[in-house]
């Protein structure tokens, strides 16, 4: 296989971009993640891949829980603050107030408009991600005209 060509066409494929948040024994983390998809209608089900050697990652393994906030066009620069560590301080990360969830207990920030949090049901660790599937069991939104983030609109790329 042609590396470039194949590289190519991997970042054809469409993104949409959340912060995703766990907390666990109370270690909190925070970011932006692109690599997420619907599996399923019903139960109402999801998937997302995270690095494996990353903090977020053994966060969410051990709390088994996650929040996702919708990135929407206006928030670039969040999404961006996102993509590096999070500085987490009494009631904030990144800069932004949070509450526990309601129904998992995963962080939930202010200022997105729209939010779920859902629980793991399985995980599947091969290449250098791990694949969380999880049931979506809450949902807000704030704002239902907001237009999501597309990471082909951004100056990044994630794939390849």
């Amino acid at each position: 296989m042609d590396a470039e060509i194949k590289t190519k066409v991997l970042l054809k494929l469409t993104y949409g971009m959340w912060v995703l948040s766990a907390a666990a024994d109370g270690d909190v983390e925070a970011s932006t993640i692109t690599w997420l998809s619907q599996s399923s209608f019903s139960p109402p089900m999801l998937m997302v891949a995270i690095k494996a050697e990353t903090h977020l990652r053994k966060i969410v393994e051990k709390s088994g829980a996650f929040a996702l906030h919708l990135l929407s066009e206006s928030q670039r620069d969040l999404a961006g603050a996102f993509t590096r560590p999070t500085v987490v301080s009494a009631g904030k990360i990144g800069g932004l107030a949070y509450q526990p969830g309601p129904v998992t207990g995963s962080p939930l920030l202010e200022g997105f408009s729209a939010w779920l949090e859902a629980r793991i049901t399985d995980t599947i660790t091969r290449g250098d991600h791990t694949v969380f599937v999880a049931e979506v069991l809450n949902a807000g939104v704030t704002d239902a005209d907001a237009k999501p983030l597309i990471l082909s609109n951004t100056p990044w790329h994630y794939g390849g």
